[in-house]
């Protein structure tokens, strides 16, 4: 099929991120695929080639050009549309759609299946509204349906994003190949416990790192480029600290990777410290003990959103604890909760919960399979 999907790029290069995994995703199940999007430059390192059309199967297009007739012209019309995470499809590439669609257009084709892809929760509100339709009252599309297509952890919801050859690809990674990677990366490695960090500015950072410069075990913080960088820099700064590391902590400062090079940054560590969405379902099918952090909303929904997570999982108190206090959501000298020991993380613990869900969430089908079916019957 030829599918389009549109992403409007907020923040935090999230949303292209999920977007272009799904794009890289159906392009490898033979599918042809256009991504709109109004700023590709996270795709220069993200997917290097894609923005000059060397991705199989994957083209690129502006999102500007998806109200400009001669281009739409010489493109043909899209089985199926998907609105990444609410952004709305521009009235003009609807209306000219639409005309290609009316009795004598473009053969009279059928209306694209449209779906508005939505963000990721735990919450139960998932499966009551996963694949409901919306009809289009008004417009040029009027009589058209979208449907609401959820992501989620259970049966009953569209399921995770996982290549067909995920697996494949991450039982090869052994520790032989985590040692060339880390070389291919410049990572001087003499043995100890590897961490990755892809954060905001975590509440709990200064704890964390003083935690792991008084631990035990000797560690080697792989902090990722960005924000995580500029927060890292900024508690160094704070403590007087060399950016290279205090007492049993050491540090590396990574340089921007491939999506395919973030899944074996996350297989080589031992502990993935992630955000956002991305990150998160990729941390669960790393299957190392990993901490979120949940982007913060305003309203404090993201505290529903994050414990929904931790029931899902089941999670062991120690790591439910551990990632309320990440997140900044309870005062841990105030209300009862110990106070995380960042120098003696419980990661033998924190690893059997996360291999458990991720052999639980393995037996649900992925999120591609699922899409792929769900457009096939509305079709």
């Amino acid at each position: 099929m030829q599918w389009d999907i549109f992403c409007k790029v907020i923040d935090n290069f999230g949303d292209i991120g999920v977007c272009w995994r799904l794009c890289a995703d159906l392009a490898r199940r033979g599918h042809a695929v256009r991504l709109w999007v109004d700023d590709t430059s996270a795709l220069a390192w993200m997917a290097p080639g894609a923005v000059n059309g060397h991705w199989p199967g994957v083209q690129v297009h502006d999102w500007a050009d998806a109200h400009n007739p001669s281009v739409l012209k010489e493109l043909p019309p899209a089985d199926v549309w998907i609105e990444g995470f609410g952004c709305e499809i521009d009235p003009e590439f609807i209306a000219a759609r639409a005309m290609d669609m009316a009795p004598g257009g473009q053969n009279g084709l059928k209306p694209p299946v449209w779906i508005n892809l939505e963000y990721l929760s735990a919450e139960a509100y998932v499966e009551r509204c996963h694949g409901l339709p919306s009809p289009v009252m008004q417009g040029p599309a009027q009589g058209w349906t979208k449907h609401f297509y959820y992501p989620g952890f259970t049966a009953r919801s569209g399921g995770l994003l996982r290549e067909a050859n995920y697996q494949l690809r991450r039982a090869s990674f052994d520790d032989s190949a985590r040692s060339i990677w880390l070389a291919r990366h410049g990572i001087v490695w003499q043995g100890q416990r590897l961490v990755s960090l892809f954060c905001y500015e975590p509440p709990e950072l200064v704890a964390l790192l003083q935690g792991l410069m008084k631990g035990a075990a000797p560690t080697l913080l792989l902090v990722t480029p960005g924000r995580s960088q500029r927060a890292v820099q900024t508690v160094l700064a704070q403590l007087k600290l060399p950016n290279t590391g205090s007492g049993a902590l050491a540090l590396h400062w990574l340089e921007p990777l491939p999506q395919t090079d973030f899944d074996e940054l996350l297989w080589a560590c031992d502990l993935n410290l992630v955000r956002g969405e991305d990150s998160l379902v990729r941390a669960i099918w790393a299957g190392k003990p990993w901490l979120w952090q949940i982007y913060p909303q305003d309203d404090g929904a993201h505290a529903t959103k994050l414990i929904a997570l931790l029931d899902q999982m089941q999670a062991p108190p120690s790591l439910r604890e551990a990632h309320l206090a990440w997140n900044g959501l309870i005062d841990t000298t105030h209300q009862g909760h110990p106070t995380p020991d960042w120098s003696a993380m419980p990661l033998a613990e924190w690893s059997l919960a996360a291999h458990r869900w991720r052999e639980s969430l393995l037996q649900i089908e992925d999120l591609g399979s699922q899409l792929i079916g769900f457009v096939q019957k509305k079709r």
